[in-house]
C-alpha cells in the first residue's frame, strides 16, 4: 500500500465534498502547489520526504472538515493522527507529521522544530504565489470579503508569506512576489 497515495485521495475527496466551503479550488490551487514546493524543499534539505509529503498533504485538512477555523492547524493535526493510525501508520512518524502541521502556521509562533516542518511552512507560504486566483477566492467567496478590500487582502496576505518564508524558499519565488506586488499596488 502506498500510503502518501491513499492520504493524497482521501484529502482530494473530502475536497470534494459539499461541505468544503473552499471547493475543490483547495484541492488544484492549494494542496497540489504545496506538495510540490514541499517536495522540492525535501530533496534540497535531504528531509524525510514520506514525512513531507504526508505532511504536505494534511496540512490544511482541519479548514476542509471544519471550515475556516483559526485553529485549523490543531483540528487537523489531531485528525491526521486518527486517519494515519487506522493504516497503523507508526507513532513516532504520526508526531513528526502532528509538528509539521502544527508548525506550519505562519500567523503563529509556533517554532519548527524539524527540517520537515520548515519544508511545510515554507511550501504553504510558497503555493500563495502559485494561486493568486485560489487567494481571490478565498477572500471573495469564502470570506465573502468586498471586491474592493480583496485586493488588498490578496496583497497583504501575500506579504506575510513573504515574510514567513526561510531564504532558501525566497531564492524559488522571489520573482513571483515582486511581480505580485507590482500587480497588487
Amino acid at each position: 500500500m502506498d500510503i502518501v497515495e491513499e492520504i493524497r485521495k482521501y484529502v482530494e475527496s473530502e475536497c470534494r465534498k459539499d461541505s468544503n466551503i473552499f471547493g475543490m479550488n483547495a484541492y488544484d490551487g492549494h494542496f497540489v502547489s504545496v506538495v510540490k514546493y514541499a517536495k522540492i524543499l525535501a530533496k534540497e534539505a535531504d528531509a524525510d520526504m514520506e514525512i513531507v509529503e504526508l505532511s504536505a498533504w494534511l496540512h490544511d485538512i482541519g479548514s476542509i472538515i471544519e471550515g475556516d477555523s483559526e485553529n485549523h492547524h490543531i483540528v487537523g493535526s489531531k485528525l491526521a493522527e486518527e486517519l494515519l493510525k487506522k493504516y497503523n501508520y507508526p507513532q513516532d512518524k504520526i508526531d513528526k507529521i502532528k509538528h509539521c502541521i502544527i508548525a506550519h502556521r505562519g500567523s503563529k509562533d509556533i517554532p519548527r522544530e524539524s527540517i520537515e516542518a520548515e519544508c511545510i511552512a515554507d511550501a504553504d507560504a510558497m503555493s500563495h504565489f502559485d494561486n493568486i486566483n485560489s487567494l481571490f477566492y478565498l477572500a471573495l467567496v469564502a470570506r465573502k470579503i468586498e471586491p474592493s478590500e480583496a485586493k488588498t487582502f490578496v496583497r497583504e496576505k501575500l506579504e506575510r508569506s513573504w515574510k514567513k518564508v526561510t531564504p532558501r524558499a525566497k531564492v524559488l519565488i522571489r520573482p513571483k512576489y515582486e511581480a505580485a506586488m507590482l500587480l497588487l499596488i
